[in-house]
């Protein structure tokens, strides 16, 4: 087995969030939002000699010429995103470790009342917060609700592909940047000619990207996009200063227009089951948020969110007491290395992305998950339909057989 492929196995055998390698030093894992050292240090030539077994051809050269590169594989059975960097010491990897269940909702352990923000038709929600929070799954979960419930076609713009979508009732396209697409705002022109009913932008970074991305929710499109922030006013604030003074006012109207919600997101621990959870704030668009939006007033977003409780809005403090209220959660089991989703880049062009595998039970002595909500879900054996116990919509039973 390759370095990498041993050295994730064992990361995700010990619980760990992500993988840290630098050369000369042992590889380093995050577990519980805490770092830990654990085994060798690992040698420079291999880490360089791993750096080229990824980055095959071109990848390299151009690696060479940027010293830097995103990408997303399964190593040792486990789905990972990761960036090679070029640091003082040599080469050095960043292992994001994703998770081996489907992002959704429930496994998440998000308030259920975000599954109204996947029935919106159009505009913009905004997922924010700061690095390793959790944005990409909390995006994917929202996806996930549209892809049970509803026929519509969602294009994703990522870099790199994290979670591998399996198209149920929606059609769902992955393009990864640099791969698929030169970069986000040729994504994103492009998308609009592709007919799309849902578009994902996997992170706005540049002002191009964001003004596509406010174009494409102004004119019709419900777009998914996440943005590093530490509060919602922040995340806000962050859209508008990306452009010159003189611009600013068109974006704001923009923005006025196009908010659906923001949601900024960090997980915090659950010490009695070892785990983290999200912990939220929502800001719906009311009609007071939009006009304070407009004014660029983002230092009034705080008190509108404490009294706007009927209009949707959830401060942190609110949250954190439905956190406190709840009794199940869903805790994946940790250690015995089950596999994710194969890489897509590792797939035969054309091919149907294979369905992720479920969640394993929660381990010996933690408190009982909470039940996902019933989804349709069915089998076929030798031409017949097993239905599971599910509701079921006859139409798409009927097109299966």
């Amino acid at each position: 087995m390759a370095l990498l492929d041993a050295l994730a196995r064992t990361a995700h055998q010990a619980g760990a969030s992500d993988l840290h390698l630098e050369p000369g030093l042992a590889p380093v894992l995050r577990v519980g939002g805490s770092l830990r050292s654990q085994g060798s240090p690992v040698a420079a030539a291999a880490l360089r000699a791993e750096a080229r077994r990824l980055l095959p051809g071109e990848r390299w050269e151009a690696f060479l010429q940027r010293r830097s590169a995103d990408l997303s594989r399964t190593l040792g059975g486990v789905r990972c995103r990761l960036n090679i960097f070029q640091s003082a010491r040599g080469l050095g990897f960043a292992v994001r470790l994703l998770a081996p269940f489907t992002a959704t909702l429930a496994s998440l352990n998000l308030h259920p009342e975000l599954a109204s923000l996947a029935q919106l038709r159009h505009g913009l929600v905004l997922v924010s917060g700061p690095t390793g929070s959790g944005k990409s799954s909390t995006v994917a979960a929202l996806v996930d609700e549209i892809n049970r419930s509803a026929p519509r076609h969602i294009l994703t713009l990522e870099q790199p592909i994290e979670h591998v979508l399996r198209p149920r009732r929606a059609l769902i396209r992955q393009r990864e940047v640099g791969r698929d697409t030169p970069t986000f705002a040729q994504g994103l022109l492009d998308a609009l000619r592709e007919d799309p009913d849902v578009i994902v932008v996997g992170e706005m970074r540049h002002p191009e990207t964001i003004r596509l991305t406010l174009n494409a929710a102004e004119t019709g499109h419900l777009v998914f996009t996440t943005l590093h922030s530490a509060t919602v006013g922040e995340a806000l604030a962050r859209i508008v200063s990306a452009f010159a003074p003189e611009a600013q006012p068109g974006i704001t109207a923009q923005l006025s227009d196009s908010l659906q919600a923001v949601l900024c997101q960090q997980l915090v621990p659950w010490p009695s089951l070892g785990i983290r959870v999200p912990e939220l704030a929502v800001l719906r668009a009311s009609d007071p948020v939009r006009v304070a939006v407009r004014q660029g007033a983002f230092h009034k977003l705080p008190s509108m969110m404490q009294t706007g409780g009927a209009d949707g809005q959830w401060t942190r403090d609110r949250y954190r007491r439905w956190l406190a209220a709840q009794e199940r959660f869903f805790v994946p089991r940790i250690g015995a290395g089950e596999p994710l989703p194969p890489d897509p880049e590792a797939a035969a062009p054309g091919a149907p992305a294979p369905a992720p595998p479920l969640a394993a039970p929660a381990p010996v002595g933690a408190r009982r998950p909470a039940p996902a909500p019933p989804r349709p879900g069915r089998s076929t054996t030798g031409g017949v339909v097993e239905l599971d116990g599910f509701d079921e919509d006859l139409g798409s039973i009927l097109k299966d057989l």
